[in-house]
């Protein structure tokens, strides 16, 4: 026996799913002069250590396009293709005031300090910084996703023990949008 939902069941359940839906992606753009959608990464960005030669660079990072009510940024590069069975956290980057639209090349490091009031979450090198990329020899070249977050606070509640997937946790539950950027590496 078929059953039919009534409209108004049906209404509900429409409002429920946009309710439930994530952030639009369209609106912001995120850009940079060092990586390129899709684009093998240069040296730059990778990682000195773990067998690999690179100079452990964040890329620099600009974007427009925030939504109403932005009142900081969450700036995110992580590898879903790392073999941890939970992706690798290459860099972490929260309470970014609104005012700032891009980081330059290099950013947090002691040559390019962070914005003021910005925090670099914990890696998963367990550092405080960005942690290049260093794939293991053989592996498919892995996908290095960096995505700028619009978020609603001035400031996550969190402080600079926080993990990258903790950041993570409260970017996808809370951001108003968000762009990315997914460069590939693989050695």
């Amino acid at each position: 026996m078929t059953k039919i939902l009534h409209r108004p069941a049906v209404i509900a359940l429409t409002l429920l799913a946009h309710a439930y839906a994530p952030p639009a992606l369209a609106d912001m753009t995120l850009m940079s002069a060092d990586i390129a959608d899709g684009q093998i990464v240069t040296t730059d960005q990778v990682l000195d250590g773990f067998g690999c030669a690179g100079s452990n660079m964040a890329p620099s990072l600009s974007w427009d396009g925030a939504p109403e009510g932005t009142q900081s940024f969450v700036v995110t590069a992580y590898d879903p293709d790392a073999p941890t069975g939970s992706g690798w956290w290459h860099w972490s980057v929260f309470n970014i005031p609104a005012e700032i639209t891009s980081l330059p090349e290099g950013s947090g490091s002691p040559e390019h300090p962070l914005p003021a009031g910005a925090i670099a979450a914990r890696n998963d090198f367990s550092r405080n910084d960005f942690g290049g990329f260093c794939p293991p020899v053989g592996d498919e070249p892995h996908h290095y996703v960096f995505t700028v977050y619009a978020m609603p606070q001035a400031a996550l509640p969190l402080d600079e023990t926080a993990s990258g997937a903790m950041v993570g946790y409260y970017t996808n539950s809370g951001s108003l949008a968000r762009a990315s950027i997914t460069a590939v590496f693989g050695r």
